[in-house]
């Protein structure tokens, strides 16, 4: 039975795979001091991502430099800190050596500059992904989802980065990037839901003490496991003192249990819009839509009204009615013979079916490649394809232009999953919709941004509004945009995925001023922020003279409307 369930979870890494690897066993910590008084940080320090591993003992220490970034001719000064803070338990014991790197803006208010923390999922990913990938200074240029681009891809500043609204904070789990247990702990120590989200815990309160951020706006980003790391620690956090501004859910999977594709192949009744998104995406539905967002909306409809209760009926008795075949079919553009033969699909399935002789990627359902070829070798072209770039980009970014070394492999993925503790709550694969509505129940300024992309065949958009359906929505605000499992590698959705983003910050900043203004001024600050001036200003109704235009449209004109209503 677990080992079943082992090779389930196993084959649910909810965060590209690739790169790294394990270690060989801990070695003692050198003192980390410069090399010939070469600038930076040189850490002679061996870490492991072995289960068993645990370093004797550790230092705090980090490369710290003056950087600059340069988008469209304007120049932003900004500091890089990349190295090793100590978690340490509520009891002050040390419990782990967490490697991280922080993108600051040098002489910012500490009281009002946002600091976000972002972390991937896997579990047993690092946050390379989101490092250079998303919204920090620097990206890598991925093209997704095109497969024929020169790689290693070139890295470039990032002219969609976040640092005009919050210092960033990325953080590697034990047994990932360089971070590692402290005896008497060992990495193993710290792979389970519960145990993990203290660790983060314990990290997060270390970074705000050491460097004085008690008083900023506070926002967690976790992407894919990230999402339900995010409820638990949002809640633990909240339960420790630390008060958050905002939740960022990148592909969240915050119920296991609702997803299929963990489950063994149950109901994959929320399967089906991302199936229709991907179909039209390679014009094989009836129609080949013009509108992404209203053919969600259609199979949305259809998936919710139809299918569901039509599946629930055939997994129980194994019979069908004959007029569901065709018009699953036009919505997804598999042939109707296919889902005559088996009404229930899961994604693994519709990704070597939809196109013979091809396999799409899991993580985005728009790449592929001819099935035995080099980019289907690993299971997920959508993966393999990006893999090599971002374990070779994160160790030259760290040692050629944050001036951290370390001989060690920076560990991409481990092996954390193969032993990883998914009982939370009673249950023995995690639901953390409670937590998030526990940590929202714990803080009225709090609010959540999820963020998805149709065409991620891992984490559907479809199971993340139905998982947020169950919170109070009037707190919580979705968007779908076109792309992967890692929607912000499209270069026209990270573009509208930061806007919705600045918008967010606007808001969750309004939020937690009203708290301390008097009744009329509050009421104007809660009004929701229609645009944003280019000195980054909120601007609400009321606020703006007649005669004088917001620079800077936002997208997030209607904020806190029920997820299921907001497609893009």
């Amino acid at each position: 039975m677990r080992a079943t369930l082992l090779m389930c979870l196993a084959s649910l890494a909810l965060v590209a795979c690739g790169g790294g690897g394990g270690g060989g066993g801990g070695a003692s910590p050198a003192p980390t001091v410069p090399v010939d008084n070469a600038p930076g940080l040189t850490d002679t320090t061996v870490y492991s991502s072995a289960p068993d591993a645990a370093l004797p003992g550790a230092v705090e220490a980090a490369a710290v430099s003056s950087q600059t970034l340069t988008v469209n001719g304007a120049t932003l000064a900004y500091t890089a800190t990349a190295g090793h803070l100590i978690a340490r338990d509520p009891a002050g014991a040390a419990e782990a050596s967490v490697f991280y790197v922080a993108y600051t803006l040098p002489g910012a208010d500490v009281a009002t500059r946002p600091v976000t923390f972002f972390y991937n999922g896997g579990p047993g990913s690092a946050s390379v992904w989101l490092q250079l990938g998303s919204f920090g200074p620097k990206r890598l240029v991925t093209h997704a989802p095109d497969t024929t681009a020169a790689r290693p891809f070139p890295m470039v500043d990032n002219a969609e980065h976040l640092l005009g609204q919050s210092d960033l904070v990325f953080i590697n789990a034990v047994g990932t990037g360089y971070s590692q247990a402290i005896a008497p702990f060992t990495n193993r120590s710290f792979w389970g839901v519960d145990a993990d989200a203290a660790l983060f815990r314990d990290f997060i309160q270390r970074y705000l003490a050491v460097n004085n951020r008690g008083a900023s706006p506070k926002v967690l980003y976790g992407e894919s496991y990230g999402g339900p790391r995010t409820a638990v620690l949002a809640r633990r956090l909240q339960e420790a003192g630390v008060m958050l501004d905002g939740l960022v859910l990148q592909s969240p999977a915050l119920d296991y249990n609702s997803n299929c594709g963990i489950t063994s192949g149950d109901a994959c009744a929320g399967y089906l819009p991302s199936y229709a998104a991907v179909g039209a995406f390679h014009r094989l539905t009836q129609p080949v839509p013009t509108d992404l967002g209203a053919w969600a909306v259609q199979a949305r409809s259809y998936a919710d009204q139809v299918y569901a209760p039509a599946l629930r009926a055939w997994l129980g008795s194994g019979q069908a009615a004959p007029a569901l075949w065709q018009p699953l079919a036009d919505l997804t553009g598999l042939p109707a013979s296919q889902w005559q033969a088996s009404l229930n699909i899961p994604a693994d399935d519709f990704r070597v079916r939809l196109l013979p002789g091809q396999q799409l990627g899991r993580y985005d359902g728009r790449m592929k490649a001819a099935i035995g070829s080099a980019l289907t070798a690993d299971g997920d072209v959508s993966s393999t394809w990006i893999n090599d770039s971002f374990a070779s980009g994160i160790v030259t970014h760290l040692r050629d232009q944050l001036g951290y070394r370390n001989a060690s492999t920076y560990v991409v993925l481990s092996n954390a999953i193969s032993s990883w503790d998914f009982r939370h709550a009673g249950r023995a694969l995690p639901d953390t919709v409670p937590d998030l509505a526990a940590a929202l129940a714990q803080n009225p300024r709090l609010r959540v941004l999820a963020v998805s992309g149709y065409h991620d065949l891992a984490t559907p958009f479809h199971l993340t509004e139905t998982d947020l359906a169950r919170v109070d929505a009037t707190r919580v605000k979705v968007r779908n945009y076109a792309g992967g499992h890692m929607s912000y590698l499209d270069d026209a959705t990270r573009a509208a995925q930061l806007a919705d983003l600045k918008a967010f910050y606007a808001n969750t900043l309004a939020l937690r001023a009203a708290a301390d203004l008097g009744p009329e001024r509050r009421a104007l600050a809660s009004r929701p922020v229609v645009a944003v001036d280019r000195a980054g200003t909120p601007q609400r109704p009321g606020s703006v003279p007649p005669t004088q235009e917001p620079a800077v449209q936002a997208p997030l004109r209607d904020p806190w409307v029920p997820p299921t209503m907001r497609v893009r």
